[in-house]
């Protein structure tokens, strides 16, 4: 088990009041019981080929059928960050996610929607205009000096995950003296960073799957408890990824009984948000951790 204090200048972190709800457009949504982030990815060229959705009708049925089957908050993505992907232009992703947003509002205008995108232009446009209230950045402010900044004046969650070198090397930079230790002080300064900007809505996400071997990203997780020295929520990004599916030497197609068997494990370790592709057995496997955790607190 790790125990870990890090110092950064004066300041101690070891613990914060953990947030237990996000400012969602003004309205407060509470993370007592775990929320289910569902995938959307207006891209042709995403890791799980089922998760691509181009075309309007094609957008409109995957929004539908995510809400319908319980997704708290729609993820929406237009540039693969899939390890080795060409990073499209900022024009491109703008134009992709404007069509996407435009669907989206169209069959769910009051959704929670986060957009994921390490551009702080794009995170500004989808915001302003079409209502996007949470923004994933898988780099954690370093591709875009100016995020950290457009985040405090924003005053939107965002959501922090950590990684090391680009879409295009990260899975070359994969050298730690030890994965936890190093993404937990790396984090820190992070959100030392953000709390002096006045970023008061920070979610946490360790970055499974991004600079990191399969082996590493299980010794992350087999310490994702540790995270919970920040007090802060926790998301989860495993749906089908590589740590699975190479694991049980089989295809993306074919992990989402691994994904839903880890996606119990990290709930018991306190996770409070999961992206999914596959929402209807995120939200089961919730309900069925909630209904255990519910006697574990009584008896």
């Amino acid at each position: 088990m790790h125990f870990f204090v890090y110092i950064c200048g004066n300041k101690v972190w070891f613990k914060r009041m953990k947030g237990r709800t996000l400012n969602i457009n003004g309205q407060l949504l509470s993370l007592e019981q775990p929320k289910v982030m569902g995938i959307l990815n207006v891209t042709p060229d995403s890791f799980y080929e089922s998760s691509r959705k181009q075309e309007e009708e094609e957008i409109v049925g995957q929004v539908v059928r995510m809400l319908s089957e319980g997704a708290d908050i729609i993820d929406i993505g237009a540039c693969s960050t899939r390890p080795g992907a060409p990073v499209i232009s900022a024009e491109e992703e703008m134009d992709r996610l404007r069509y996407g947003l435009k669907v989206l509002r169209k069959v769910a205008p009051t959704a929670i929607v986060s957009v994921d995108t390490f551009r702080a232009d794009v995170a500004r446009m989808c915001v302003e205009e079409y209502g996007v209230a949470i923004v994933n950045d898988i780099s954690g402010g370093s591709f875009d000096a100016a995020m950290f900044p457009l985040m405090a004046r924003l005053h939107i969650p965002y959501i922090l995950m950590y990684m090391q070198g680009s879409v295009e090397t990260m899975h070359l930079q994969c050298q730690y003296e030890d994965v936890v230790a190093d993404t937990i002080k790396k984090m820190a300064v992070k959100v030392d960073a953000l709390r002096n900007m006045g970023v008061s809505d920070i979610i946490l996400d360790p970055g499974f799957g991004f600079s990191k071997t399969v082996e590493q990203n299980y010794e992350l997780f087999a310490h994702l408890d540790d995270f919970q020295i920040f007090e802060m929520p926790i998301l989860v990004g495993i749906s089908r990824k590589s740590m699975i599916w190479r694991k049980l030497e089989i295809t993306p197609e074919n992990a989402l009984n691994g994904t839903t068997a880890l996606h119990m494990m990290a709930l018991d370790k306190g996770t409070d948000i999961l992206r999914v592709h596959d929402v209807k057995e995120a939200v089961e496997t919730v309900k069925l951790f909630m209904s255990v955790k519910k006697y574990q607190q009584t008896n």
